[in-house]
């Protein structure tokens, strides 16, 4: 599924602009969140050479701003949650001295899993966009659809979809290698 698909209904969005949205370029252009994911995928290819699960995430604030970028690090660090997306949560909550992160915007690799997931909304991420979509343990969309459950006190607006094949080839590539 991707942003044309209609995942989300991009026209409604209630988020502030992002640096570039105010000069006309918007929450609907692919473009936009491309050059972005570039930056996520920057952090999954360090990733792959620190022989990791290559995923990458950068964290932007309302105004555009770059508050963080990390890739996954659970081998390295020997801890099952250093996810890329966690790594990145605590990297900015550390940076911004505090644990929500209202107004941010969250791009990463791949479609977060349940941890990651349950993390953002704990954080109060508005918005996230990925690039592949992870049927085996994805939570926003694929096995799971946390962005959704209308039970949880927080709701992550999500953008799916932004350089999907190139996303999803880093980490086939990766995985092809090590069977």
């Amino acid at each position: 599924m991707t942003v044309e698909e209609g995942f989300i209904n991009i026209e409604n969005s209630k988020m502030r602009p992002l640096a570039g949205e105010a000069e006309g370029i918007g929450l609907d252009d692919r473009a936009f969140w491309e050059r972005l994911m570039e930056e996520a995928l920057e952090q999954a290819r360090e990733a792959a050479r620190q022989e990791e699960v290559p995923i990458g995430a950068i964290l932007v604030g309302h105004g555009g701003e770059r508050l963080a970028t990390a890739y996954n690090q659970p081998r390295g660090l020997a801890d099952p949650t250093a996810h890329a997306e966690i790594n990145l949560l605590r990297q900015a909550a550390r940076e911004l001295n505090n644990y929500r992160l209202p107004g941010t915007t969250l791009v990463v690799t791949v479609e977060p899993c349940l941890m990651c997931a349950g993390a953002m909304i704990q954080a109060r991420v508005a918005r996230v966009v990925f690039g592949a979509f992870d049927p085996k343990a994805g939570a926003l969309g694929s096995l799971y659809d946390l962005s959704r459950d209308q039970r949880l006190n927080h709701r992550l607006e999500v953008i799916s979809g932004i350089r999907e094949a190139e996303c999803r080839e880093l980490i086939q590539d990766f995985f092809k290698a090590r069977r």
